[in-house]
């Protein structure tokens, strides 16, 4: 890295306390000097080194009218179209790639083989009796038996981008003058933001027309700018027909400001957006003014009811998961929540009119979470609810003409964690879950068929491994890709109405990456704290592990509550730098403790209220002196623990709360206080902030990191960038502050102009991470100034923390 790309990092204070005694059974790597070649051999270990040698596993189906499919099949040996018949079940070349090349080549003028046509844009016509080869601006189709190719006209912008000519993303546009557009279902017409206010633009034409005139300065049309994100996409849902938008006036005028200031040379530029915070007042918060705009007409409906909170289904953006239109736009189902997600509330609008009904409100003691999209049934005025209420997720169904209850449609241990298709002729959900397969990880995901009157449940998906699915149209044929941490992913075509096998597609071919030395992580099960619940995790060893030395254990955390440390349980080559780390001496483990989701909804709220005093942090070391007991190759003694934004957070937290553990911790972009970070987080799962607000005596002071900073044992390393717009740095500085104050010893990093995730000087936090634990837990000597190889972190395969 340039000297002038270098963060700048600060010292401060001086790392005065020499490490702690080993035992005799100490790592011989104590007092080791680390050279290149050892940084070399951990930074072969990135998903960047690893990119590519994960051959084939992926079927990406493009379904034909009768249901038959084809997808691109990737293996060692080449590219080669598939063509799959699910009744007859076989699975044969879709085309004779070798003639086709050379009819092609014959009416192009162009010299082709077997291997760049498969790798071309195709598509197949709807009966499968040609392919469509598109190059460049031009079309071309040739029957599959290679006989003869003739002009197909010109290819359009979207045919002429990628292989296979489908696909092509959301319906999302970027005008000529800069808003992005958000584009109607029928395509011919875009809405966009200008000055606080909605526009219309013709597609065809560029014709542009004036929706709304009274937006003004923080009190705009489809804003989504209340909060970090700063977004200037117009938040709307065109109805079925193109011809309506439901959406919004979001009032932000008192809401408080956010700042930052840039590092430059000469005067700094100074960065200040809408941003509340928990504490504030009901009228200090973003509010939302739901409203219908007929597009066509201009007319504009306010709906009748008072406004909601800035509120998202999920995270801290604005989206359109809480409505849903009828078929013919003359209805709309909106869900409300309140400040504190208590409870949700579900209307039934009337566009042309604005009035409202309110059928029921769904209420918890701590916090309403919907991992799952309600659905309407308009046709038969019925309602599919999730709800937590019996202490597990599941679907319910309503009635619209009163808002009843009729019935529990999904029961049983597991929640229900998406509606992936309703069939409503057959009455007929197609669902992902959760921890419903005996013997395997709860944390699988798993698909499942069920009648809405709650009988015929049948699980589609059994494998052992966690699963995505690709319905035929019909629903009636399932392509199931499975895989999990030691199984490479495995594609197979199953029954959708019984979940039988039918055949083999794709399983993907690792030799490559095996020949590199790698291994999977270890995936184990501990119980937690209270000794009675079962928690799961990945623990990591270095490819040249030896169990006759005892290691330093390294936790990489997210402690939730809205996700857990592991993410995705599907089969990757590189789970960010945790491979890495461990190829230089150490254990590297990632643990899912209570309260993070996809669990019972008691285990989620297992520290509700107390984000600071509990945060996971006993679950870990819990589970982490189980391992220790369980394999001696573990030195319980060294421990270090390390995480990035909320894990961040519980790091620090740890490394105050637990002083006697801890040894050593890396704390990344941590939103310490919650009364620093956005309202959304800390009020769903904190809770109202009570007391005299901003005091050592409200609710969220006892939460706080830096009241604790006192109480700093270990070794600590602090990270932040300066320009932070998800958790302000402000954050960072409350416990820098304290740290001063209590006259502790600790290493501060601020990268300045970087946002949240440090971007392009990720790989030198990375860098320091592997230091920081080299001199602290192996009293090691890392090499000076190791520049880890920019090949990107990303690639197939590969994957990050993802926190």
């Amino acid at each position: 890295m340039s000297a002038r790309l270098a963060p700048f990092a600060v010292a401060a204070a001086l790392l005065v306390a020499a490490a702690a005694p080993l035992g005799s059974q100490a790592s011989s790597a104590q007092g080791r000097v680390f050279t290149t070649a050892d940084y070399d051999r951990a930074a072969s270990k990135l998903a960047g080194p690893l990119a590519g040698l994960v051959v084939g596993g992926e079927v990406d189906a493009t379904w034909l009218p009768d249901e038959r499919f084809w997808y691109q099949s990737e293996r060692p040996s080449g590219v080669e179209i598939v063509l799959v018949d699910p009744a007859a079940g076989t699975r044969t070349p879709a085309f004779d790639h070798a003639r086709v090349a050379a009819a092609l080549s014959s009416a192009a003028g162009q010299s082709f083989t077997a291997a760049t046509i498969a790798e071309a844009s195709l598509e197949l016509t709807p009966k499968a009796d040609a392919v469509i080869v598109t190059l460049g601006a031009n079309r071309w189709s040739c029957d599959v038996a290679g006989n003869a190719c003739s002009r197909a006209g010109a290819a359009t912008p979207r045919q002429a981008q990628g292989r296979g000519g489908r696909g092509g993303g959301g319906r999302g546009g970027r005008g000529s003058d800069g808003p992005p557009l958000n584009v109607s279902p029928d395509g011919t017409k875009g809405v966009f933001i200008r000055d606080w206010n909605l526009f219309v633009r013709d597609m065809a034409t560029g014709a542009e027309r004036q929706l709304t005139t009274d937006g003004v300065e923080h009190f705009g049309y489809a804003t989504d700018n209340a909060g970090w994100r700063k977004s200037d996409r117009a938040v709307l849902l065109w109805s079925p027909d193109s011809k309506k938008i439901a959406t919004f006036q979001q009032d932000e005028r008192n809401v408080g400001w956010m700042y930052m200031v840039s590092t430059n040379v000469g005067h700094p530029n100074l960065e200040a957006w809408k941003y509340p915070l928990p504490g504030d007042t009901d009228k200090e918060m973003a509010l939302v003014h739901r409203l219908v705009i007929d597009v066509d007409t201009g007319r504009l409906t306010r709906l009748k009811m008072e406004p909601d909170f800035h509120r998202a289904t999920l995270g801290d953006d604005i989206d359109m998961d809480d409505y849903e239109w009828n078929a013919d736009a003359t209805k709309l189902a909106l869900v409300s929540t309140d400040r504190f997600h208590k409870t949700a509330t579900f209307r039934i609008a009337d566009p042309a009119t604005g009035e409202v009904r309110t059928l029921f409100t769904e209420k918890e003691e701590t916090h309403y979470e919907s991992r799952v999209n309600w659905r309407v049934l308009w046709d038969t005025n019925e309602l599919i609810w999730y709800s937590q209420r019996d202490d597990w997720g599941h679907l319910y169904l309503y009635d619209l003409t009163n808002g009843q209850l009729k019935h529990q449609i999904t029961k049983g241990d597991g929640p229900i964690t998406g509606i992936e298709r309703l069939d409503e002729e057959s009455r007929t959900l197609w669902l992902s879950a959760v921890g419903r397969e005996t013997g395997q990880d709860p944390y699988f995901t798993h698909f499942y068929r069920t009648r809405l009157d709650g009988t015929g449940y049948v699980s589609l998906t059994p494998d052992d491994g966690t699963h995505s699915i690709d319905l035929s149209p019909s629903g009636r044929w399932i392509v199931d890709t499975y895989s999990r941490w030691d199984l490479p992913p495995v594609v197979t075509l199953r029954n959708g109405e019984t979940g039988r096998q039918v055949m083999e597609l794709e399983s993907a071919d690792i030799s490559k990456l095996e020949a590199t030395g790698w291994k999977p992580p270890m995936s184990f099960q501990t119980k937690a704290a209270d000794g009675e619940t079962d928690i799961y995790g990945i623990l990591f060893r270095p490819s040249t592990f030896d169990p006759s030395r005892r290691y330093p254990i390294v936790n990489q955390i997210y402690p939730g509550p809205q996700s857990g440390s592991i993410g995705s349980r599907a089969f990757r080559s590189a789970y960010g730098d945790r491979q890495a780390l461990a190829e230089l001496g150490f254990i590297v483990v990632s643990i899912d403790g209570r309260g993070t989701p996809n669990r019972s909804k008691s285990f989620h709220d297992a520290y509700f209220g107390a984000m600071g005093r509990d945060n996971t942090i006993p679950d870990q070391i819990a589970a982490m002196k189980e391992l220790a007991q369980r394999y001696e190759w573990i030195d319980i003694e060294r421990t270090g623990i390390w995480g990035h934004s909320g894990g961040g957070f519980a790091t620090t937290s740890a490394m105050f709360r637990y002083p006697d553990f801890w040894k050593a911790g890396i704390s990344e972009s941590g939103n310490h206080d919650q009364r620093n970070y956005e309202d959304d987080w800390g009020e769903r799962y904190q809770g109202a902030l009570t007391g005299p607000p901003n005091s050592r005596d409200d609710s969220y002071s006892i939460e706080a990191n830096q009241e604790f900073a006192k109480d700093l044992q270990g070794k600590l390393l602090i990270a932040h960038g300066g320009m932070d717009s998800n958790v302000p740095v402000s954050n960072t500085m409350l416990v820098v502050e304290a740290l001063i104050r209590a006259n502790k010893d600790f290493e501060l990093i601020i990268f300045p102009n970087a946002g949240h995730g440090f971007g392009q000087d990720g790989n030198y936090m990375m860098r320091r991470r592997w230091d920081f634990f080299v001199e602290h837990l192996l009293n090691g000597t890392p090499p000076a100034e190791y520049e880890i190889p920019s090949t990107g972190r990303g690639g197939r395969g590969g994957g990050s923390d993802g926190q």
